[in-house]
C-alpha cells in the first residue's frame, strides 16, 4: 500500500492521475455547472447550486448550497446578503487561490499561507442608466496576494501569473465570454 503524496493539502498523485486520464479521454474534462435564483423581495434574492455534470456523469453528491444576495440600504436593499458584484469578487478570490495552490502543489512548492484582497471600482451611473458612456460593470478590479512560502519574490510572482493563467473565473472575467440571457419557455 503506497502513501498518497499531498502538497498544500492537494493529493498530487490524484491530480496527476486525473491529468493522465483527461489526456487519454478529453471528454472527461467537460463540465457543466449550474445555479438557480429566486427573487424574494426588493433587491433580495436567493441563489442555489447543487448538482453538476462532470467526469462523464451527473454528480449530486453534495447538499444544495444557498447564497443570499441583497444590496446595502444605500442601494435600496436591507443587507440580507452580499451583493452580486461582491460575489463576483468572492468567486474570483476562490478560483485564483485554488489555482495558485493546486499548481504550486504540482510543482512541489510548499505554501504555508495565502491571503488575498480584492477591490473593484464600479460607477453606478452605468447601472442606473444615467450615462451611456459609463460601463455598467466593474471598470477595473485589483487583486493583492500575500504568499507565505520559502521561495523568492520572483517565484511568488510566477505563482500569481500561473494562477491567472489557469483560473477559469479570472479568464471568464478578463476575456470575453459568450453569455446568453433569454426567457425560459419551459
Amino acid at each position: 500500500m503506497t502513501q498518497e503524496k499531498k502538497v498544500n493539502g492537494v493529493n498530487v498523485d490524484q491530480l496527476f492521475g486525473t491529468i493522465e486520464q483527461v489526456k487519454k479521454n478529453p471528454e472527461i474534462a467537460k463540465f457543466k455547472f449550474r445555479a438557480t435564483n429566486t427573487w424574494i423581495d426588493g433587491t433580495h434574492n436567493r441563489a442555489t447550486v447543487g448538482n453538476f455534470y462532470g467526469a462523464l456523469k451527473e454528480d449530486a453528491s453534495r447538499d444544495p448550497l444557498v447564497f443570499e444576495l441583497d444590496e446595502p440600504p444605500v442601494l435600496c436593499g436591507q443587507n440580507l446578503g452580499a451583493n452580486p458584484v461582491e460575489y463576483l469578487l468572492v468567486a474570483l478570490s476562490g478560483c485564483l487561490t485554488t489555482s495558485l495552490i493546486a499548481h504550486s502543489a504540482a510543482k512541489s512548492i510548499v505554501i504555508r499561507g495565502v491571503e488575498s484582497r480584492y477591490e473593484g471600482d464600479l460607477d453606478l451611473r452605468g447601472f442606473l442608466g444615467i450615462s451611456e458612456d459609463i460601463p455598467v460593470g466593474y471598470q477595473n478590479i485589483r487583486v493583492y496576494f500575500k504568499i507565505d512560502a520559502d521561495i523568492s519574490e520572483e517565484k511568488k510572482e510566477e505563482l500569481i501569473n500561473m494562477a491567472k493563467k489557469y483560473s477559469p473565473v479570472f479568464n471568464s472575467i478578463a476575456k470575453p465570454t459568450a453569455v446568453t440571457v433569454q426567457l425560459d419557455r419551459d
